[in-house]
């Protein structure tokens, strides 16, 4: 029997992104996060005393800012070879060959698979046999599948693979393939990577995304981690999920329908963030608020959108190491406000025109022609994540909502003013 750990998207030194407004933030944690994780990673490997661990890419976050970078992974393979522990890894679209500028040797119990051709390594004291190919560019847009081995079928046969498979929202779609051509290699495993969030592909084989192992943004919440593989007689026998973040993000969503007074929403909010902070594993939470829902508390809440939020941030900041990211005000009137005026007051006219307000992405790039000159100038990666020149069908109602609502909250003070 032996085992084995499967982690991918390791994007070291990549920096955690929405704590910047924070003056009290843990510069360090954030900064260290993932080396952080990465080292969870490496003790996990230690004190299970497994075979071999599996990279399936992205170990780097693109170009070293210095061999600062280097210096510290083969520092920690160092340690695995000092435990007896072989480590093998691919090259995905954010490391790939031809990013990796000045690459230093690898310790010799790390194999670094080919980006020329498909290879095999094979693990004869175990009797497995390890199958890769890393990317030789960063946008891969063929089937690498197609070039690897069928598995022997007296062998325990391994698949490591960066892969969108058949698409994934919010990844590119690079190195794209399909179940049944994973399936039909006859592996008893396929280690992937590149999907940020785990899943479990199948079963039979065994095909997991194990997701990264540390959170950069609020668009990767939950638990982040690797996955610890147990195998008997060239079989798998047990499958385990283990946590490696040192740092979590969360959304929090809350209906404010039976909120009619601040006090209420101030204890809504404080009971939900104390929520979340129960099942962060105690770590550091970064959450991002929404409020939702018909209320009274409509028009307070958008014609004092800054003072709710240094409210909120002060609830977070009470429960230790909470921070909340953003707050996103997406609450309805009880009423519409145009009934409180007569059908022909001008102020019954302009809620009208404020709620039929529609946003349009072309119309808002006719509006600054300059956009697509201005992003052509920022680096690819700061576009990736969250592409601010290209707004989606979400964020641009979003926006249109939020712009509808504080109007709308201006007019009722308005009306009241003129009563």
């Amino acid at each position: 029997m032996f085992t084995f750990i499967h982690a991918a998207d390791i994007h070291l030194d990549s920096p955690l992104k929405g704590l910047e407004v924070y003056q009290d933030a843990p510069v360090e944690q954030i900064r260290n996060a993932a080396r952080r994780a990465f080292d969870n990673l490496i003790d996990l490997a230690i004190d299970e005393e497994v075979a071999f661990v599996l990279l399936a890419g992205d170990l780097y976050d693109g170009e070293w800012k210095d061999y600062n970078t280097g210096i510290y992974f083969v520092n920690r393979m160092g340690r695995l070879r000092d435990a007896g522990i072989r480590v093998y890894m691919v090259s995905g679209n954010h490391d790939a060959a031809s990013q990796i500028t000045r690459a230093l040797n690898l310790p010799d119990n790390v194999t670094l698979f080919s980006h020329k051709k498909t290879e095999t390594r094979l693990l004869e004291h175990l009797g497995v046999a390890i199958h890769g190919q890393s990317f030789s560019s960063r946008a891969v847009a063929e089937d690498l599948t197609q070039n690897y081995p069928q598995g022997n079928s007296s062998l325990f046969n391994i698949g490591l693979l960066h892969t969108s498979l058949n698409g994934r929202p919010g990844h590119e779609p690079y190195a794209p393939c399909t179940l049944d051509a994973l399936r039909s290699k006859g592996y008893q495993y396929w280690a992937l990577g590149h999907v940020h969030q785990r899943e479990e592909i199948a079963k039979d084989p065994w095909i997991i995304f194990p997701g990264n192992i540390q959170g950069r943004h609020i668009r990767e919440t939950g638990a982040k981690g690797c996955t610890l593989v147990s195998v008997e007689d060239n079989r798998i026998v047990l499958v385990e999920t283990r946590k490696l973040d040192v740092l979590r993000w969360s959304r929090c969503r809350l209906d404010l329908a039976q909120c009619d007074k601040p006090e209420s929403l101030l204890e809504l909010v404080r009971e939900a963030f104390e929520s979340e902070r129960e099942q962060s594993d105690g770590r550091p939470l970064v959450i991002r608020l929404t409020l939702e829902g018909t209320t009274p508390l409509h028009g307070k809440l958008h014609d004092h959108a800054a003072h709710w939020q240094e409210e909120l941030r002060a609830i977070a900041a009470s429960l230790g190491d909470v921070w909340l990211e953003k707050i996103v005000f997406h609450t309805s009137k009880e009423q519409q406000i145009s009934e409180a005026f007569a059908d022909d007051s001008p102020l019954a006219a302009l809620q009208k025109s404020v709620e039929g307000i529609e946003f349009n992405t072309s119309r808002l790039l006719d509006l600054l022609p300059d956009f697509e000159q201005l992003r052509s100038k920022l680096p690819p990666d700061l576009l990736i994540d969250d592409d601010p020149f290209s707004p989606s069908e979400e964020k641009i109602a979003l926006l249109r909502d939020e712009v509808r609502d504080l109007l709308t909250a201006k007019i009722q003070q308005g009306g009241r003013h003129a009563n």
